[in-house]
């Protein structure tokens, strides 16, 4: 699996996921339960992974929506 993008907005996750299985890709989001350790502030980003196959698709359809990928250095 490869990391598509990387949040720290739950709003930004959810739509992102969406337009993913919109596309038929499938997705999976890490760092879920992070919230247990910083008691829910959202300072710790969650990552929406994709396979590695499915990457510049997913990558695309992310650019084309204006969703910011958070993981580009």
């Amino acid at each position: 699996m490869k990391e598509l993008l990387r949040s720290t907005d739950p709003t930004v996750l959810a739509f992102a996921s969406a337009l993913l299985e919109g596309e038929d890709i499938d997705c999976f989001q890490m760092d879920v339960n992070m919230s247990i350790l910083e008691g829910g502030i959202g300072i710790f980003p969650r990552r929406l992974m994709v396979r590695d196959e499915d990457y510049s698709q997913a990558k695309r359809a992310m650019v084309d929506n204006e969703i910011p990928l958070g993981n580009e250095t």
